[in-house]
């Protein structure tokens, strides 16, 4: 199958020079471009045909390409032929760049070559540009006639630039393959499970397949699911892996494991995708793009910088891209995504693939089975991707919008009017609500009077932006205007596995469409590539997950036992302790001495987990007044980067007293840390995580109890129960820890609950009395102690 090359693809990679524009408004430009291509196109006689298709069959350095692309309109006449080229924007055409003019003239020269390589009685075509200024409706229209002579000239220009860059990339695979034919298991041997695991992935990709993976803590989980998929590269199954996470964490262990393989003589390109908002230099940060000096002139110095980085780089990680990003003066977000076409392994979050709203158009624009796709920790997608697809605007801002527009003359009579009328609307689609004396609702369509005037605010704010200086109002409007582009975005996907919710809380209305189910649009995701393996070491039971992520039924499952001995880690369940809401005051004391009673059996650290931020201080205040002499470290509700690694420093290894740290359930130290070793010796669960009942979370459920699922499960007990066994499994991370998982809620011994155990808890242990869980703590203990140092 060839490769498909895309015209606008080709010319922007070999042509584009000058700065790099603000990339703010596309969204808009593109819904708005559409509906003015359509009206332009209405317009035009009756020879001519809009949406042309073109396409040439090319070999390029021995590679099979297919060059296509869709002039907006060609005529076509006995003896002449003309090819329209429709452009929008909102700058004023005698301003248009040079670059930017060379860019839309070289894209209809190009579909010029490729009607006449099909006309082949054609010797010249006329080449018309029609330039549609938006925020005045200004149409602009030059012409050209371009020869079959030059049409091949041009044409000839443009491969020979692109060839030069994919002789260069066919060079880097040159050197690629045979380093990863010599490549073996970067370890002296497998731990058990990491075979198993490598040929489960091996074979998905072979049979172009979706893997549903659950490899405990232990398992080597990362490199057995690289290794197997950097061989395939080798073999030429695939070209380009995405390593996709939640989490720094789990990046950085990806990078560790390519580094350990490169070490071994392995010769491939990596990049580590940074968030604009951290890789982006301070001096950057207030600077407009006609400003920053790391924009102008961009293109360029891009190619001479992309040879430098590549030829003396292997691993692309942060600081490398903003090694070279400072040498060659360019933005460094904008950098690596240009130079992430280059590499072999593109590693970074789940939202370049997932989110509708910034995938990476360059990779994701339509299917290429040369990708392969590497999901991490694939359980957090579940709550990422409702996210993603969902949206919400609310009136608060535009409160302050109209308020500081009164007597502003920036603000133009229109802008205010537009900025009113939404305002009203969102009065108008809440009254019903307030009459009844309520403060939400649910619907299954969303209000067409609040999209009409939504999308009258955002053309008027588009229009309004052009020339706006930089002050206080354009910033509070700028940040309204792409909330409400995303908001619109997100409608365009609205079908029946959405509802919208309207909510008021002290006069502020907020308006949502809520994804409940959004496993089709991420299937269509997973769809781009050859074929994906999502995996984690808490999946179960699996059936969900392939549920709620895929929705296929032919996707793979494949489940792995924990390569730890079971006897290391104790599982009791105190089944004398109710946590449910109503229950609490009165087991706390329960709580307290079970706690207690844990920390008692051993001098060492402790981790005790709650699924409130209000319960947790509850428990922590009364633990601490219970037993004021044992040290404690408590989870803040908003802890920066060095408040976290300060919080985890107190776990030291050898610890000749004891401590107790209090966290989260599903919080930032119930996963994606590793506390090895002594520094970790117990972990504590107070109730089965479920999420609190809420108004969102029950339409998940009753959407489920519909699809003929278990409704309450899907929403409230899986995800529960996986924060649980996330918590739980910080405790044993390596061959050699041994520990103790206390479960305080009486439910985790129901049957309801132990059915979906993975199989290295099933040896749990009910405990009816205080002094069974007395006796169970200083028995394991007991039987421990000749294993140890």
């Amino acid at each position: 199958m060839p490769i498909k090359l895309g015209v606008r693809e080709l010319v922007e990679f070999t042509l584009r020079t000058g700065d790099l524009g603000s990339t703010s408004n596309s969204q808009n430009t593109a819904l708005l471009g559409a509906r003015i291509h359509r009206r332009l196109q209405k317009q035009r006689d009756a020879n001519y045909q809009k949406e042309y298709y073109l396409d040439k069959a090319l070999t390029l350095n021995g590679v099979d390409y297919l060059l296509h692309g869709r002039a907006d309109g060609v005529t076509l006449t006995d003896d002449a032929a003309t090819i329209e080229e429709i452009k929008t924007s909102e700058t004023v055409f005698d301003q248009l760049s040079d670059n930017t003019l060379t860019l839309y003239w070289g894209q209809v020269k190009l579909y010029a070559y490729l009607l006449m390589d099909k006309q082949t009685e054609l010797n010249a075509v006329t080449l018309t540009l029609t330039y549609f200024q938006t925020n005045t409706e200004t149409t602009t229209q030059t012409d050209q006639v371009i020869t079959r002579q030059a049409a091949q000239d041009f044409f000839d220009q443009v491969i020979a630039e692109y060839v030069a860059w994919l002789k260069f990339r066919s060079d880097l695979r040159d050197r690629r393959d045979p380093t990863i034919q010599q490549l073996t298991f970067p370890f002296g041997h497998y731990r058990p499970g990491q075979r198993e695991l490598a040929v489960a992935v091996y074979k998905t990709i072979l049979t172009s397949k979706r893997l549903f993976a659950e490899a405990p803590t232990g398992t080597g989980k990362t490199i057995s699911t690289l290794f197997p998929t950097i061989k395939a590269i080798g073999e030429g199954l695939i070209q380009r892996i995405f390593y996709l996470t939640a989490k720094q964490s789990t990046r950085t262990v990806a990078e560790e494991a390519i580094s350990l393989m490169a070490q071994q003589g392995l010769k491939l390109k990596s990049i580590t995708l940074t968030a604009k908002e951290k890789i982006q230099f301070p001096e950057e940060a207030d600077l407009t793009p006609e400003e920053n000096p790391y924009m102008l002139g961009y293109y360029d110095r891009l190619k001479p910088a992309l040879l430098d980085l590549i030829q003396h780089n292997d691993q692309l990680t942060r600081p490398v891209i903003e090694k070279y990003a400072r040498k060659h003066t360019l933005d460094p977000f904008e950098f690596q995504l240009d130079a992430s076409l280059f590499c072999d392994i593109v590693i970074g979050d789940y939202n370049y693939l997932f989110d509708p709203q910034v995938h990476l158009q360059r990779f994701f624009t339509a299917e290429d089975p040369d990708n392969f796709f590497l999901i991490d920790e694939a359980h957090n997608l579940v709550s990422r991707s409702r996210d993603m697809y969902s949206a919400a605007l609310n009136s608060r801002p535009l409160d302050r919008l109209i308020d500081q527009s009164r007597d502003l003359e920036q603000a133009t009579p229109k802008l205010r009017r537009r900025l009113q009328d939404l305002r009203a609307t969102f009065d108008d689609i809440v009254a019903p609500l307030l009459d009844d004396g309520q403060t939400d609702s649910t619907f299954l369509t969303p209000p067409e009077d609040f999209n009409h005037d939504l999308g009258r605010l955002v053309e008027a704010i588009h229009d309004w932006l052009v020339d706006q200086p930089q002050t206080p109002f354009t910033q509070s409007i700028l940040d309204y205007y792409f909330a409400a582009i995303s908001y619109q975005r997100i409608g365009e996907y609205y079908d029946d596995t959405y509802r919208m919710r309207l909510t008021i809380e002290d006069g502020n209305i907020t308006i949502k469409q809520l994804c409940l189910d959004p496993s089709a649009f991420l299937a269509d995701s997973l769809a781009l590539g050859h074929g994906a393996v999502l995996f984690s070491a808490t999946l179960s039971p699996i059936s969900y997950y392939q549920t709620v992520l895929d929705g296929d039924d032919e996707s793979l499952a494949y489940r792995l036992n924990s390569p730890f001995e079971p006897e290391h880690q104790a599982i009791l369940v105190t089944n004398y302790i109710q946590t449910t809401y109503k229950q609490r005051n009165a087991n706390l004391a329960n709580i307290l001495l079970a706690i207690k009673t844990l920390i008692d059996g051993k001098v060492g650290n402790y981790l005790i987990f709650l699924p409130s931020y209000s319960y947790l201080l509850d428990v922590t205040q009364a633990f601490q007044m219970a037993y004021p002499h044992v040290k404690t470290v408590v989870q803040q509700a908003q802890m920066a980067e060095a408040d976290r690694t300060a919080f985890l420093a107190n776990f030291r290894p050898h610890p000749d007293t004891t401590l107790v740290g209090f966290a989260l359930l599903g919080g930032i130290f119930a996963e994606g840390i590793d506390l090895k070793a002594d520094r970790l010796i117990g972990v504590g669960v107070v109730s089965v995580g479920l999420p609190g009942i809420n108004p969102e979370t029950n339409l998940i459920r009753d959407y489920f109890d519909e699809q003929s699922h278990q409704g309450f499960a899907f929403a409230y007990q899986l995800p529960g129960l996986n924060n649980v066994f996330q918590a739980a499994g910080r405790l044993i991370r390596g061959a050699q820890d041994v520990g103790i998982i206390l479960l305080m809620d009486q439910r985790f011994a129901s049957p309801r609950y132990a059915h979906l155990y993975p199989q290295h808890w099933q040896h749990f242990r009910r405990l009816y009395r205080p002094e069974q869980l007395t006796a169970a703590v200083q028995q394991f203990w007991q039987q421990e102690a000749p294993h140890e140092d």
